[in-house]
């Protein structure tokens, strides 16, 4: 097959949560296990840090993986959704796995593969096992797709498992409760393996510490490292870095030292610096140096794309591709801290989010923009525009994303603010 008819067979024939949702959802990992073997099991044949979460998963896996690649490593990164290409899931070094190992891998495995039947997800880590196995990576960074317990990526054994926080997100897979969630979450963590947790939360505290218990597991919160540990951590480290490590609680120095300016992101710092401390001693040689350049060269070494990305100035136009409660509360805090008169938001979302509790964290005195990204799951604008009306926010209806955000573009003026987001596949199309 070619590349195209390869996309086309990986696409459409296989089930894809973020296209067609719960259909996709196999919550049980033999596919994934008898996958493995079938590859000879590659996924034992490189080193890896395990990354699940709510929220801030995929920006902390970019830092860790732009670190570890200035470091000297050479570090795979497997992460999910893309946004415009299939091949930003499975990067080296920041380049995206090539046409051809993603044509040769299906064609090799497609007889095989298709007795077990197994999903998109399950698919995609299989090849990105593969393929990091092949080229022979020092390390790999693997983000957890939805959950953790159950997660395809669940049959790695790390080196540090990392959970960045716990948020209401897929509650009708993973529990209706923030404690429920953290369970499934703290699947990943293994025994005798250190995790990194990156907020303390009163809900789901009890439930890392009784599994790190079970596990035998030493466990350390970023933020309360962080604070015990700033006098210590400054004492030792050069002007340079300490530059980096307060910038963690102040979001003037952040701006400067990082091209990503979401106040949101000084958490996921938080919990990157941790998790480096503890590769650190694990054995890895990880410079001051390239802790400070693989902050600073994240986007240059990984192509991260829709965490607060500014598309185009005046009117400035903002991308972010938060789309659960939590996620929008950390994008209406950004929005607060950025000088501007009126709000246009480019809106949409998908169909299985709780959309409600959505909008109404929302601001009534913005203007909106609904609309349907181009996918099965997006909820119809005019629906979405409906249960907005419920909480008095009002607006207009468009076909299609790039019509509604060249309305909202014409109508704003130069000194307000354009906003595009709701969900990660709304944002793919204009980033």
């Amino acid at each position: 097959m070619t590349y195209q008819q390869t996309l086309d067979y990986l696409f459409e024939q296989l089930p894809m949560f973020h296209r067609i949702g719960a259909a996709a959802y196999k919550a049980d990992l033999s596919n994934t296990v008898a996958l493995c073997r079938i590859l000879g099991n590659p996924e034992k044949e490189f080193r890896s840090v395990h990354i699940a979460g709510t929220n801030g998963k995929g920006s902390t896996s970019h830092f860790l993986a732009s670190v570890l690649q200035e470091a000297g490593y050479k570090t795979g990164l497997f992460t999910s959704p893309h946004l415009k290409d299939f091949r930003e899931r499975i990067r080296i070094n920041g380049q995206k796995i090539g046409k051809k190992e993603v044509t040769t891998f299906v064609s090799l495995y497609k007889s095989d593969f298709e007795s077990i039947k197994p999903s998109f997800f399950e698919w995609t880590f299989a090849l990105a096992s593969w393929y990091f196995a092949k080229e022979k990576v020092d390390i790999a960074v693997i983000e957890t797709g939805m959950g953790g317990r159950l997660d395809s990526t669940n049959v790695v054994k790390p080196i540090i498992t990392v959970i960045t926080n716990i948020g209401l997100d897929h509650t009708q897979f993973l529990g209706s409760s923030l404690t429920e969630i953290a369970k499934e979450k703290a699947g990943i963590i293994k025994k005798k393996i250190p995790v990194v947790i990156g907020e303390t939360q009163l809900e789901t505290t009890p439930v890392f510490d009784e599994f790190s218990k079970i596990s035998q597991s030493m466990i350390y919160y970023a933020d309360q490292q962080i604070a015990l540990q700033k006098t210590r951590y400054t004492a030792h480290h050069p002007p340079l870095l300490q530059a980096e490590f307060h910038s963690i609680q102040s979001q003037s120095t952040y701006r400067t030292s990082s091209p990503l300016s979401g106040r949101y992101q000084v958490k996921n710092l938080a919990t990157v610096l941790c998790t480096i401390e503890r590769l650190q001693f694990s054995g890895l040689d990880i410079p001051v140096e390239s802790i400070i350049s693989g902050i600073r060269k994240v986007v240059k070494n990984t192509g991260l794309m829709g965490r607060w990305q500014t598309i185009s100035q005046n009117p400035l136009t903002i991308a972010d591709i938060g789309h659960n409660p939590d996620g929008i509360r950390e994008v209406l805090e950004q929005i607060d801290i950025t000088p501007h008169h009126k709000l246009h938001f480019v809106i949409g979302v998908v169909n299985d989010k709780d959309v409600r509790s959505m909008l109404g964290k929302l601001p009534k005195n913005a203007t909106y923009y609904f609309c349907k990204a181009d996918i099965p799951r997006g909820l119809d604008a005019n629906e979405l525009a409906g249960i907005a009306l419920e909480f008095s926010l009002k607006g207009n209806i468009f076909i299609n994303v790039k019509e509604a955000l060249t309305e909202a573009q014409r109508v704003a003026n130069f000194d307000d603010l354009v906003l595009v987001g709701g969900s990660a596949f709304v944002v793919a199309e204009v980033v």
